[in-house]
């Protein structure tokens, strides 16, 4: 009979100097311990074993030390030990009187991934300072066993090691700690050096691509010997070069210090929820800033006065620019279409691409002011400040204090993107919560949404573009904040678990990494606009351009059209003043650039005409206010003629434009769709533009770009689509609020579908939250439209 081989782990404890790490390895191991030295260096080395149960445990006591940033002999052999080889168990010693300075080890250990246990040692001394620790609530938030222990008086000693031994034999794997969230930029600089390190077979078991990744970010020289030995280093070394010269054109500062900041705003929050003391004279500046910031009665206030002064810089900032590009692409189309001769080639630069990549484009300067507002919240630490009040809602709805980082990445304050946001939803551990946070992140008012709202608030509500976007904010909040609440209470049931938020010291911001992140995240939606949405406007173009119009369909409108004219001409005052179709269409010319002309150039222009033209401007201005009396009397029956010619003429140029853009796929598609959203007021030119914005959001504005550009009453009058939506009869503030609400909560774009299956791992989530958006944004748009036209508000 073969006897049973005695099962052994091995326990190394970590902790700083002072922390009673030594007294506590004594009361471990007892006498059965050996002191020597580390091989190579002086410094001691202690060892010792003890049984627990069926169990040989082997105790090796780190060298104290405050980090594992390897710029000590301790720090190089303490981590070097955890690394190579690899301890079943970290008990990690903390002195509970000092918990901020001893929480950074922890932190560290926490994000190399191995397994760690907490003892907070020294708990007498701490209650004696009249400090209060949260022992259970620190250790939810550490995600590891905290125990009480004194290792003078042998208190906590058989719980502290229960608790090793329960861990380190436990089948789940360490927890590698996400959760420390950098940032967008840091983060994806560590994402491409983790890629290169994958590729070239640096990592091991004990060591995860992340962690190695922040080690040569940090300038870690023992790391970057290990990695030098490896082959395929040279690529790895540049892209880390490259990141840090980045990252320190953004910040200012050095990555270290970007990561010391980072980890330090871990502990600040961990501290703010699980450690109570008696308030002292000394409390830090930022600590200071909080106690009115993030005040529950002030701070709620102070966030809607900072977000309602962010839509104003950012509308108002920007609106003289927004109005210059507009007037450049308003141009531009005029300028092809004089240029280039009418026919297919001059509908596909100017409706294809001028109107539809131009309409986009045109609120670049917007989008720019918005990222540099939302720049200056992040640099400053307020933006972190806001994660930490908008927690205690998130708590109420179900949803996990982590899910504020994904929706604030994908909008919450607008101007973000569901892909990040979604992404960064792999801080969350508890799988149902993750889930639930990926299902609502498309809700927020991402950058792409933004283009439709300020078209449709800059024609309908120019007055009221800042309380607007305020309003669209809360909106958008509180149909995440339902959606989740529904969803965990449903299909995703389940308790939420805890969570610490960073918390950053305050910083002011340096002009250049304002600039910087301003400058990368508008780039990005100019390429976007210059390839994904050209290429989708183009394809729209094509939709709403053929097929064709059957010839005889076409003639009848000519007929008409010519009967029309040839009736006007037939008035012998008309007929007095035209004296041929020819000077007919050339007086239409000189109207449409009339008033945009010079004094001097009207002069110039046949007197008859600028007369007549007068009048008519002047009859039109009698038509909305009758007390207006007429000087050119002497024209005012011809100009009352021809104003009728002109807007019969325009009735037969909407039906031809109307039956032609109907007659196209896009049309046909639209048609189709009518039966589904008449209800909510939207045509069939909306229906497509709703279809085109699956692919990208943005692109709902070049559709309707192009879908009112083709087949434009006059073709030497190039107006914005503002302007031309606003003189629509189907079109007032109501159906823009509509159209702006669906647009807000309709299925995410194609890339979001394509980022929920992949963190998902399941079609049926993307699909899911595809289909339940647009049933709740029919549903709400179906709600607004109604009431609004029953109340008569906003149809006129």
């Amino acid at each position: 009979m073969k006897g049973t081989m005695t099962r052994s782990i091995t326990v190394a404890l970590a902790g700083n100097p002072n922390a009673g790490k030594t007294t506590l390895f004594n009361a471990i191991t007892g006498a059965r311990q050996h002191v020597g030295n580390w091989p190579g260096v002086t410094v001691e080395k202690k060892e010792g074993v003890l049984h627990h149960g069926d169990l040989d445990v082997h105790v090796v006591d780190l060298p104290g030390t405050y980090s594992l940033t390897a710029y000590s002999v301790e720090e190089i052999i303490a981590r070097n030990f955890i690394v190579d080889s690899v301890p079943d168990i970290v008990v990690d010693v903390v002195d509970a009187s000092n918990l901020e300075r001893n929480l950074y080890l922890a932190v560290q250990l926490l994000e190399m991934g191995v397994k760690v246990v907490m003892a907070l040692n020294m708990i007498d001394v701490a209650e004696g300072r009249r400090i209060k620790i949260d022992q259970t609530t620190l250790s939810q938030l550490l995600q590891i066993p905290v125990i009480s222990t004194n290792g003078k008086k042998r208190i906590g000693i058989d719980g502290l090691m229960d608790a090793a031994v329960a861990t380190a034999e436990s089948p789940q794997p360490a927890v590698i700690r996400r959760a420390f969230y950098y940032g967008t930029e840091v983060e994806e600089e560590l994402s491409l050096i983790e890629e290169g390190l994958v590729k070239s077979g640096v990592t091991q078991e004990s060591q995860s691509a992340r962690w190695l990744a922040v080690k040569l970010l940090e300038g870690d020289e023992e790391i970057h010997k290990k990695i030098a030995e490896v082959s395929g280093r040279d690529g790895i070394f540049e892209q880390v070069d490259h990141s840090r010269r980045h990252l320190t054109d953004i910040f200012a500062d050095p990555p270290e210090i970007i990561f010391t900041d980072a980890r330090y705003g871990f502990i600040a929050g961990a501290i703010k929820q699980s450690v109570t003391t008696e308030p002292t004279d000394r409390v830090h500046l930022s600590e200071t800033i909080d106690k009115v910031l993030t005040n529950r009665l002030i701070g709620p206030v102070i966030l809607l006065v900072v977000l309602y002064g962010l839509y104003t810089f950012t509308f108002q900032g920007s609106e003289p620019l927004v109005k210059y590009f507009e007037a450049f692409f308003k141009w531009l189309g005029a300028a092809v279409t004089d240029i280039v001769p009418p026919g297919i080639v001059q509908s596909l630069v100017v409706s294809g691409i001028i109107d539809g990549v131009g309409g986009v484009l045109g609120f670049t300067p917007l989008i720019a002011f918005m990222f540099l507002a939302i720049a200056i919240l992040e640099d400053t630490g307020y933006m972190a400040r806001v994660a930490f009040m908008l927690d205690r809602v998130l708590r109420g709805f179900g949803l996990h204090g982590a899910s504020l980082l994904a929706l604030m990445v994908s909008g919450g304050l607008a101007g973000g993107c569901a892909v990040p946001g979604i992404m960064a939803t792999r801080t969350l551990k508890e799988p149902k919560e993750r889930l639930a946070t990926i299902l609502v992140a498309p809700l927020m008012n991402c950058g792409a949404k933004l283009p439709v709202y300020a078209l449709l608030i800059g024609a309908f509500f120019p007055g009221q573009k800042a309380p607007m976007m305020f309003l669209l904010t809360l909106i958008s909040w509180s149909m995440a904040l339902t959606a989740g609440k529904i969803i965990r209470s449903t299909v995703l049931g389940g308790p939420s678990a805890p969570f610490v938020l960073e918390l950053p010291p305050y910083r002011v911001p340096t002009v250049r990494g304002l600039l910087i992140h301003t400058w990368e995240r508008t780039w990005m939606y100019v390429k976007k606009a210059g390839t994904v949405i050209l290429a989708v406007s183009i394809l729209i173009w094509a939709m709403m351009t053929f097929p064709a119009l059957p010839e005889e369909k076409v003639k009848a409108f000519t007929d008409r059209d010519e009967n029309l004219t040839g009736a006007f001409l037939g008035n012998p005052e008309a007929g007095a003043f035209f004296k041929s179709e020819k000077d007919l269409e050339s007086f239409e010319k000189f109207r449409a650039k009339a008033p945009t002309a010079s004094k001097q150039a009207l002069e110039k222009k046949n007197s008859n005409f600028v007369a007549l033209w007068r009048t008519l401007e002047e009859l039109d201005k009698q038509e909305q206010d009758p007390g207006i009396t007429i000087t050119h009397s002497n024209l005012l029956d011809l100009a009352k003629a021809y104003d009728d010619y002109s807007k019969a003429k325009g009735v037969i140029a909407v039906e031809l434009r109307t039956a032609r853009l109907k007659n196209t796929i896009g049309g046909r598609v639209g048609v189709a769709l009518e039966w589904v959203f008449k209800p909510i007021g939207f045509d069939w030119r909306t229906n497509v533009a709703l279809v085109g914005g699956f692919a990208a959001k943005e692109v709902v504005v070049s559709t309707l770009g192009t879908a009112y550009s083709l087949g434009e009453i006059d073709p030497n009058e190039s107006l914005s689509l503002a302007e031309r939506l606003k003189g629509e009869p189907d079109w007032n503030p109501l159906m823009a609020f509509t159209l702006i609400l669906f647009v807000m909560m309709y299925a995410p774009c194609f890339v979001t579908l394509v980022v929920i299956k992949r963190e998902s791992g399941k079609w049926r989530w993307a699909i899911f939250a595809a289909v339940y958006t647009t049933v709740l944004a029919y549903c709400v748009a179906l709600v607004v439209h109604s009431v609004g036209s029953f109340l008569e508000l906003g149809t006129s």
